[in-house]
């Protein structure tokens, strides 16, 4: 991965991460592919909705951000596969969960995008 690369890709997770902790979907509309799949794997509350929906979802929940929540996440790994398909690996916790994310992503003319969110969490302990 490039510089160019590294550097639009951070600056794509860095919108991620906000955008959920300040639960912002102009931030994450900035983020996701008109055309998201957004799936949670956790077992018992399997999930599949599209940008719409997941978006009606973020404005209508009270954002971590606002509660206080401690922000702790990290990309794991990215893996680019030429130069217009990727996967990022990340890490997160907030709203009482620790979440791990699998991202796909896709370059298009607006830049890096994802277009496939597929995820689980566990409920944190503390």
């Amino acid at each position: 991965m490039d510089g160019v690369e590294h550097d639009d890709i951070r600056d794509l997770m860095e919108r991620y991460f906000d955008g959920l902790y300040q639960s912002d979907s102009t931030i994450l509309r900035t983020v996701f592919h008109d055309d998201l799949v957004y799936v949670n794997g956790t077992a018992g509350t399997y999930e599949h909705m599209d940008l719409e929906s997941y978006m009606a979802r973020i404005d209508a929940r009270t954002a971590p951000a606002s509660r206080g929540d401690a922000r702790h996440e990290v990309v794991e790994r990215v893996t680019l596969k030429g130069d217009r398909i990727g996967v990022i690996e990340a890490r997160m916790t907030m709203l009482g969960r620790n979440y791990q994310d699998l991202l796909t992503l896709i370059h298009t003319d607006d830049g890096w995008r994802v277009l496939t969110k597929v995820f689980s969490f566990v409920e944190r302990k503390d």
